[in-house]
């Protein structure tokens, strides 16, 4: 473990902004809305890109604080080293299409929550709000398979890795005398309703465990493709290739549709 710290710190060092340096981003109120605006002055692919790699900056800085104040505890501990892989992928795709980097200005704005119950139920709003934020980026950048390509695979890890290992560590510590405000803990820190959020993660966990174990239905895939939005199932359960398939099916029902009503 000690070897993984010692990995991190150069890429940490990448990753933080002095405070005697920090130049206020000139799209900050679009970074943080994790959401594509077109009508904003800036290059669609501009904002799907700095928008992805500005949520990572968040992340990590959450995670880092957490670890500096309760020390190497999983799940915070790995998926802190995933969070630098995230942003060292982004940074490349970033630099591919001369996408100017955003500045990392979370440093010191985060505070250390009180307790690692209280800090693993923020986690878990982080992460829907991460999820939702890539199936926003997608729908903008169906013209570059690279960049759709990543964000899809960065939606995966979100969804089949950080979230259900932060939904487990709540319960984990939930046996603690600590008490937290969960309403509270969203209302702060989540762009969304608790249980709206918690009830789709829900719906498309038992979705994917169909498509693990091959039992899914053509009724569960009509309703799939009817009630649900096609770039987040790509993303969260199948990866591009997946959605790709998804995708095809949704042009064929499409096209299916569109001659019935010509008939």
């Amino acid at each position: 473990m000690q070897e993984n710290i010692q990995e991190n710190t150069v890429t940490q060092e990448q990753l933080e902004t002095k405070q005697d340096s920090i130049i206020k981003n000139f799209d900050e109120d679009l970074l943080k809305g994790l959401r594509v605006d077109p009508n904003y002055n800036e290059p669609v692919l501009d904002q799907v890109l700095r928008i992805a790699i500005y949520d990572e900056y968040h992340a990590y800085e959450t995670y880092r604080k957490i670890l500096e104040k309760f020390g190497n505890v999983s799940p915070f501990s790995n998926i802190l080293e995933a969070e630098i892989r995230h942003y060292q992928e982004l940074a490349l795709i970033l630099e591919k299409h001369q996408v100017p980097m955003p500045v990392n200005d979370w440093e010191g704005k985060i505070e250390a929550p009180n307790s690692l119950l209280e800090a693993s139920e923020i986690a878990v709003a982080a992460e829907i709000d991460n999820i939702k934020m890539y199936d926003n980026l997608i729908s903008y950048a169906k013209d570059y398979p690279d960049v759709l390509d990543t964000l899809y695979r960065m939606q995966a890890a979100s969804y089949n890795n950080h979230l259900p290992s932060f939904r487990q560590a709540v319960i984990n510590h939930s046996s603690s005398d600590t008490q937290v405000n969960v309403n509270e803990i969203y209302q702060q820190y989540s762009q969304h309703n608790i249980d709206e959020a918690i009830s789709k993660m829900d719906e498309f966990g038992q979705m994917a465990s169909k498509f693990a174990s091959g039992q899914v239905t053509q009724e569960d895939m009509l309703k799939l493709l009817s009630n649900t939005n096609l770039s987040f199932i790509g993303g969260a359960l199948l990866g591009a290739v997946g959605a790709g398939v998804l995708s095809q099916m949704t042009k064929e029902k499409s096209e299916d549709i569109q001659e019935d009503e010509e008939v």
